[in-house]
């Protein structure tokens, strides 16, 4: 029997011949020795050995030591999976064994706490008709002989007060009961997590065990290709000169296209015998490592597209430099600049950001000219490119030409084109074999029209073509169209089902901004056109007119993902496309980047995070919406996603299309905490004033609003009617009885208005109705999510966290079980307010209840909204409300989201401050906000008053006549006295206040001179602080008082009062120059040099520059009133114009006009330069004020506050300090874009070591800046690992003593936060509500809820309390930004509830050792931190306490009421964390508030919530030992109190 030998390169002259072989008996062929089949085939006499040898070897290295190796690696890797499923195995029973333990040590505390403790419970009141209720009933004794946890468990669900009361027992039992328990509860909570990862591994192992054993698990090629080896298959043999060829691709972004490159791989190994093709993903450098080493130490070519992770392109870099050829396409630049083919290279150094210089001499005859679309020119020259250079001599052009040739085929994308593209590299630049030339690049257009019904171009077909149903131009990624990927022509019929009509555009991302400003075109544009408005010059006459643009690609309009790295370069350009469209501008896409798995329990992370969110959010992009994501390497939708989307796109377009006066609007206001006032608040906004604003606006616009008047004034005092209605809504009586309550109570003043109560009842069954997915839904609707949710699973976690719905008696339910949801009408406009979330007055319930759901009145007000009344839109009428805040995805909403869930398809229009980019981000990307920001209020100086301004004038006539010193002194010592600034300014350092007569006998007059002189500049930085005089009334611009406050607030001392008043009053240019040039000419009082030219951006501007920008900013503050026009548009279903968050102190005019779609900065570009050297500045100052106030010892740890709004708008200075204090630095790749932090060589501190730093991070922060956690826990983790010595590197110190503790992965963990996908440390839940006993409690409170630890990998809210108490116990100063004027220490709670928490958590965990906090006011030029006592003192003198402020805020009616209300609960937060205690604090306060009659009226008048709460806080403070007032007053507290309490009881 004769068989064909393979081809195989031999001796000259040698031939292939057929290679004989006997048969044994039987038949079956038997093999001749091998050495006489060599011989036979070389033509060579058997006792010619050499030759015959010579092949031998060479079939053994090509067959059998790749069997032997791909053996003995297969055997390597079952032991060492055996191994692994072993030791998971045992990591399993361990954990099991540790989880019982700490089961049994919960049960026990539990049981021990509450074995003793009976509690008596009031009966609770019989319900009667109408709603009232009786007398109860006799007490009820609860004992608890045998309580466990998941009985303690229950009582919150089935009895909240029993719980209320057991927690107030166990407190006076057991103080530690709470704080331990949940400590305890943190290690289970984090032994589940390792517990739950070890079962993973376990699974994989038994999975692989499955395959050793042969369970229908296909052989993996290498081990087939070794089994063809042992059965002799004969080898290939390559021509003459032919050597094998090794080819390594990686691919990043397009992991999709793995499996099509591996098919090329099979395919060229058929046609191609001696190219080798080895594909990887960048997922693949980091786990198969030493395999991808191993791939390209012997590569001929290195192939990679769509790199851009730091790390791998790092590791590549250095692993490609051997390589002969380097091809890498649309990547990272230090990647790209590697390419090399021949002659051919790019810029080695990385640093080009264009094409190559070869190419930019053809370059510009492509394209239209617009800088915006040299991109898209780009690849039309790409395309033509090879076949003009075929007419261009020499090598150089012969191998650029190659290399477009190739770069043409890999764009073309397709099987073919890849198997031709390798092909021709191999046949032109690595090994000829003689191969016919590869056929030309099989063409697809660059742009195109599809339809999954109809090959080829979309001809305008569909099932919808001529229905009424909304036009979407749908853009979509072409590499995914040309490489057929199913999820695309899923998406395109899905969205046809839903109702909706696609214009499916395919494009490579580059060409967006053409398709849509060329080829799409609105009704609105037209009817511009119509109007008189000039056409866009390159608008197409067979435009497509759309009525929404859905982009699936992410990433910036123009530029696409060539303009990532340069995110908002040309945001200008897309405005001006979108804002001439005028259609809602969505991005939905499916996740890349991510896969599906860790999107469900994660959310987006890193990124995918910035190419679906940030960039898009640029150019005004709303309502991101995930549609799917990986699954392995493939691209899967999730149906639901996709069905939300377009339930959302309807929504938007239906806004559009019906007219204003049938639209239904929903105002949704706030009024969180209840009882002390807040029901129609906002922060900075006057919502009373701004709703008749709003009303005036709507009702011009013609809104359907009912009898409501028209005509000038006449809506003035409807805002505050409107509000008193909403809060006779919220008494008891009123919500037990129902809508018929509702109803009875009647809409008060506001009725002459035409408003009327509009109340609903939704049912126990309704709601769990409006909550249950329909019935069938499973794998078709959710896709390959890594769970299946059961229909009814909203419906059991809301049952389990409030109990049974049918019997739910809590939060605004009435006395039949019904849910009630009330509120007012004007015609189709409803007004309500957002219900309470959570439980106000046991935050303890909270606390342990983590994943609390919203409470069913909370979701059966939002879904009774949508499908109940029916509402069109929705209005969140200010800063800010809770839907947004729900239990969910941190980012990329599921269906499983709260916030999702509630808001459905419904537009949510979302007012906002527009210095809070921080937080609105928020609501825009979880609450699918479309953002309308309004101004702040104005700038105010506090100036002096009182005995402060008595004192500044017994300095003057001291510094005026030094030698009046004597007789002054006693006067002086009073005034200091009086005015409480002993602690402020003390005579001398260190020492406590001194008598009069201890200041005549031992301080002489040049001492005493010198402090008067101190007492003078610290009276001056009170006199010049900045505060917000008042509220913002929406779309009101500035008066001229107004506008010279900001003015002057602005510029300082850098433009004269007269010239910017002369401008703030509309005198115009010509007056303020004149006024200036007076200014200049006028010596300075002190008579020193006139002062010098401002400084912006490091360059000194003119006095007159300064005039001209003076008048621009005069210019953006009058176009307040598009405040009005922007919410308006947003109800029409228009586009809303993005524009960057904050605030004009800080940002400068940039952040003007207001009434836009605010958004916030490139995560990857944090800190900014500025930002980090103004970062450094602050932390050596704290580190030098620290060691001056310790003898000279460095801090071992620095608590730093990582907040989202002060990261956004100082651009990552809070990052620049943890840089500083650790000693690192940033490092960028070639863009700018910031890769890695590292470290700084010892030798470069200066001496000092490096400070250890307990980050505590913001829940926005924390979720908006993953990238930064990232960079940080990996810098962290260097640090760590650093080989110093432990005085040089305290972080080393700490985690080798961590380490040695048990602590793991923990040892370097530094980057702590709350619960991932929960917020806020709940310790101002505690103060509001007066549920505290000490400062010890509340700092237990704060360090629960920031147990848990986040980084890299799986380090995503790990509860590691041990961890966080050890850096505390090395804690010896907190660090704590403020950004702005707005929001001081004491304008909001969350200063005390988290800074003042950390100090006491720090001092508990420390033994009661001190512990700074450092405060660095960052809105101003100076970065030098103050003390926190300090900056309170400062912050209380410019504003609580000072008549000018009190007074601007009191005259805003209700709302200036709350906010004056409210900062009297931060004095008792910062009592209660801090210990702040200074009487001057409290006796001003009740002097301001309740002892001045005329104020203490308007506050009761305006709001007597809030003035009965101004009252109790004094009480309170009074009662804990914060305050000692006269015995008096104290009666005069209590008396007024109780009179509040009657007149709000009803009682008189």
């Amino acid at each position: 029997m004769l068989r064909a030998a393979a081809r195989r390169p031999g001796p000259p002259g040698a031939r292939p011949v057929a290679v004989p072989c006997a048969r044994r008996a039987g038949g079956a062929p038997r093999r001749l020795p091998a050495r006489r089949v060599a011989a036979r085939v070389l033509g060579e006499a058997p006792g010619a050995r050499s030759s015959a040898e010579e092949f031998i070897e060479s079939v053994k290295r090509d067959l059998g030591a790749q069997a032997d190796a791909e053996e003995a690696a297969e055997a390597a890797e079952e032991a060492e999976q055996a191994r692994r499923g072993g030791a998971a195995a045992a990591e399993v029973a361990a954990l099991e064994a540790q989880m019982a333990e700490l089961q049994r040590e919960i049960d026990e505390r539990v049981r021990a706490t509450f074995a003793g403790v009976a509690v008596t419970l009031p009966a609770e009141p019989a319900p009667l008709a109408g709603g009232a209720r009786g007398d109860g009933g006799e007490p009820e004794v609860h004992t608890f002989p045998d309580l466990d946890e998941a009985a303690f468990a229950a009582l919150g669900r089935d009895n909240p007060r029993l719980l209320v009361a057991l927690l107030d027992a166990a407190a006076a039992a057991d103080p530690g009961f709470q704080s331990g328990l949940q400590t305890l509860k943190l290690r289970r909570q984090r032994l589940a997590g390792q517990l739950a990862d070890a079962r993973g591994l376990l699974d994989v192992a038994a999975r692989e065990a499955a395959k050793r054993e042969g369970l229908g698990v296909p052989a993996a090629p290498g081990a087939a290709a070794a089994g063809a080896a042992a059965a002799g298959a004969p080898p290939r043999r390559l021509p003459p000169g032919v050597r094998p060829v090794r080819i390594v691709l990686v691919c990043g972004f397009e992991s999709f296209n793995v499996s099509l490159y591996n098919t090329a791989a099979a395919a060229l190994a058929a046609s191609a015998p001696h190219v080798s093709l080895r594909v990887f993903s960048d997922r693949d450098v980091a786990a198969r490592r030493a395999e991808v080493a191993a791939a390209l130490a012997g590569a001929d070519a290195f192939f990679g597209s769509l790199l851009f992770d730091y790390d791998t392109v790092e590791w590549l870099r250095g692993a490609v430099a051997g390589v002969p050829v380097v091809l890498v396409f649309e990547s990272a630049l230090e990647l790209m600049g590697m390419t090399r083919l021949g002659s051919f290279a790019l810029d080695p150094s990385g640093k080009s950001k264009g094409p190559p210089p070869a190419v930019k001499k053809v370059l510009g005859l492509f394209g239209s000219g617009r800088e915006e679309d040299r991109l898209t020119g780009y690849l039309s020259f790409l395309k033509l490119g090879p076949s003009l250079l075929r007419f261009v001599p020499g090598r150089k052009a012969r191998d650029l030409r190659s290399w477009l040739t190739i770069y043409s085929y890999w764009n073309q994308g397709g099987l073919s084109n890849v198997v031709s593209m390798f092909s021709y590299l191999a046949e032109q630049h690595l090994c000829p074999a003689g191969l016919p030339p590869p056929p030309p690049p099989v063409e697809t257009p660059q742009t195109g029209c599809l339809h999954p019904s109809r090959p080829g171009t979309y001809a305008r077909e569909g099932p919808l073509r001529g229905t009424a149903a909304p036009v979407v131009g749908v853009l979509l990624y072409r590499k995914h169209v040309i490489t057929e990927q199913p999820y695309v022509a899923q998406l395109i019929s899905q969205l046809e089902a839903e109702g909706l009509l696609p214009v499916p555009v395919f494009i490579n991302g580059v060409e967006a901004h053409t398709v849509v400003r060329d080829q799409l075109t609105s009704a609105a544009e037209q009817a511009a056109i119509a109007a008189g408005g000039a056409p866009r010059g390159t608008l197409r006459r067979d435009a497509v007119r759309v009525d929404a643009v859905v982009s699936t690609i992410g990433f910036p309009l123009v530029g696409g993902p060539a303009g990532t790295m340069e995110g908002g370069r040309q945001a200008e350009v897309a405005k001006a496309i979108l804002g001439q469209l005028d259609v809602p501008y969505f991005v939905a896409a499916p996740l890349l980047i991510q896969d599906l798995a860790s999107w469900s329990e994660q959310g987006v992370q890193g990124l995918q995070s910035v190419v679906l969110y940030s960039l898009p959010e640029l150019d005004g992009a709303i309502d991101t919406v995930p549609l799917g994501g990986l699954v392995g390497d493939d691209i899967f939708l999730v149906p639901e996603r996709v069905t939300r989307l377009a339930q959302r796109v309807h929504k938007w377009v239906s806004l559009r299309r019906k007219p204003p006066g049938e639209r239904k609007v929903a105002l949704m206001l706030y009024g969180f905490p209840p009882g002390v006032g807040a029901t129609g608040t906002a922060a900075l906004l006057n919502v009373p004033r701004s709703l008749e604003a709003l009303l005036g606006a709507l009702q011009e616009a013609g809104y359907d609003l009912g009898a409501l008047p028209r005509g000038p004034g006449a809506l003035a005092g409807l805002g505050e009617a409107l509000l008193d209605a909403l809060r006779a809504q919220e008494e008891p009586r009123t919500v037990a009885a129902g809508a018929a309550g509702v109803l009875r109570a009647g809409a008060g003043a506001a009725e002459a208005w035409g408003v009327s109560p509009a109340a609903a009842e939704v049912s126990p069954a309704e709601l769990a109705a409006a909550l249950t997915f329909p019935r069938g839904w499973g794998p078709t609707e959710w896709g390959p999510m890594p769970f299946l949710p059961d229909e009814d699973v909203l419906v059991r976690r809301m049952e389990a966290a409030w109990g049974r719905l049918a019997s739910y008696r809590g939060i605004a339910s009435t006395s039949a079980g019904a849910l009630l949801v009330p509120g007012l009408a004007l015609g189709k406009l409803w007004i309500g307010v957002q219900p309470l979330l959570g439980l106000e007055g046991d935050p303890m319930r909270l606390l342990f209840e983590r994943d609390l759901t919203p409470h069913p009145q909370y979701a059966a007000a939002y879904k009774w909204l949508q499908e109940g009344y029916g509402a069109d839109a929705v209005v969140h009428f200010g800063m800010h409300g809770t839907v947004e805040w729900l239990p969910g995805s941190p980012l990329g909403n599921t269906g499983l989201s709260w916030s999702d869930v509630l808001l459905g398809p419904l537009p949510n229009v979302y007012l906002y401050a527009a210095n809070n980019p921080s937080e609105s981000i928020v609501a825009k990307r979880r609450g699918y906000g479309t953002i309308v920001s309004h101004n702040v209020p104005p700038y105010g100086r506090a100036g002096l008053y009182k005995q402060l301004s008595a004192l500044r004038d017994l300095i003057s006539d001291v510094r005026a006549d030094r030698g009046a010193v004597g007789s002054l002194r006693e006067a002086i010592l009073g005034a200091v006295d009086s005015a409480g600034l002993q602690s402020d300014c003390p005579l001398r350092e260190g020492g406590g206040a001194l008598s009069g007569e201890e200041v005549a006998a031992g301080v002489d007059d040049a001492e005493f001179l010198a402090w008067v002189d101190r007492l003078h500049a610290y009276l001056q930085l009170l006199e010049g602080r900045l505060f917000s005089e008042g509220l913002h009334v929406l779309g009101a611009p500035p008066g001229p008082a107004a506008m010279a406050a900001y003015l002057a607030a602005y510029y300082g001392d850098a433009l004269p009062e007269p010239a910017l008043a002369a401008l703030a009053d509309g005198r115009g240019m010509d007056a303020a120059r004149s006024a200036l040039e007076a200014a200049w000419r006028q010596p300075p009082a002190d008579g020193g040099a006139p002062p010098a030219p401002a400084a912006a951006g490091g360059e000194a501007r003119s006095p007159t520059e300064l005039l001209d920008e003076a008048e621009t900013i005069r210019g953006l503050l009058l176009r307040n009133s598009e405040e009005l026009t922007g919410l308006l548009g947003a109800l029409d279903g228009g586009w809303v114009p993005p524009e960057a968050g904050g605030d004009l102190l800080r940002d400068g005019p940039g952040v003007l006009p207001t009434g836009r779609n605010i958004h916030a900065l490139d995560p990857y570009r944090m800190p900014s330069p500025a930002a980090e050297a103004r970062g450094a500045a602050a932390a050596a100052a704290i580190l030098d004020a620290h060691r001056a106030a310790n003898g000279g010892a460095w801090p071992e740890t620095v608590a730093i506050n990582l907040w989202g709004l002060d990261a956004i708008k100082t651009k990552g200075e809070s990052v620049g300090m943890v840089l500083h204090m650790v000693g690192a630095r940033p490092v960028k790749e070639g863009t700018g874009r910031i890769a890695r932090y590292e470290l700084l060589p010892l030798s470069e501190l200066g001496g000092r070591p490096r400070v250890d730093c307990l980050c505590n991070m913001s829940g926005i922060f924390r979720d908006a800046f993953q990238n930064v956690v990232e960079l940080l826990d990996a810098l962290f983790a260097a640090a760590a690992a650093a080989d110093e010595p432990d005085e040089a590197n305290y972080i080393a110190k700490h985690a080798r003593a961590l380490a040695a503790a048990g602590a793991g992965r923990g040892a370097h963990a530094r980057l702590f936060s709350n619960p991932a996908g929960d917020y806020g440390s709940m310790v101002n839940e505690r103060v509001g509500a007066g549920s505290w006993g000490s400062s010890e409690e509340l700092g237990e409170t704060w360090a629960a809820r920031n147990a848990f630890s986040y980084g890299k990998g799986g380090e995503r809210g790990v509860a590691r309390p041990e961890v966080l108490q050890a850096l505390l116990g090395s804690c010896e100063r907190v660090v704590q930004e403020i950004d702005s004027v707005e929001y001081g220490l004491t304008d909001i709670q969350e200063y005390y509830a988290n800074t003042g928490a950390l100090v006491a958590a720090a001092k508990a965990a420390r033994k009661g050792k001190p512990v700074g906090c450092s405060i660095v006011e960052t809105f101003g030029k100076d970065v030098a931190p103050r003390e926190l006592e300090d900056v309170l003192r400062l912050e209380y003198r410019s504003k609580l306490l000072n008549p000018r402020w009190a007074a601007a805020m009191a005259a805003q009616g209700s709302g200036g009421a709350y906010e004056i209300s409210t900062r009297m609960t931060a004095l008792v937060g910062w009592g209660g964390t801090v210990g702040y205690a200074d009487k001057f604090a409290w006796d001003q306060a009740a002097e301001t508030y309740v002892l001045d009659r005329e104020m203490a009226d308007t506050l009761r008048q305006a709001n007597p919530q809030a003035f009965r709460n101004v009252l109790a806080r004094c009480l309170e403070a009074a009662g804990r030992g914060l305050w000692a007032p006269a015995p008096e007053l104290l009666e005069r507290l209590r008396r007024l109190y109780g009179e509040m309490d009657d007149e709000l009881e009803g009682v008189k």
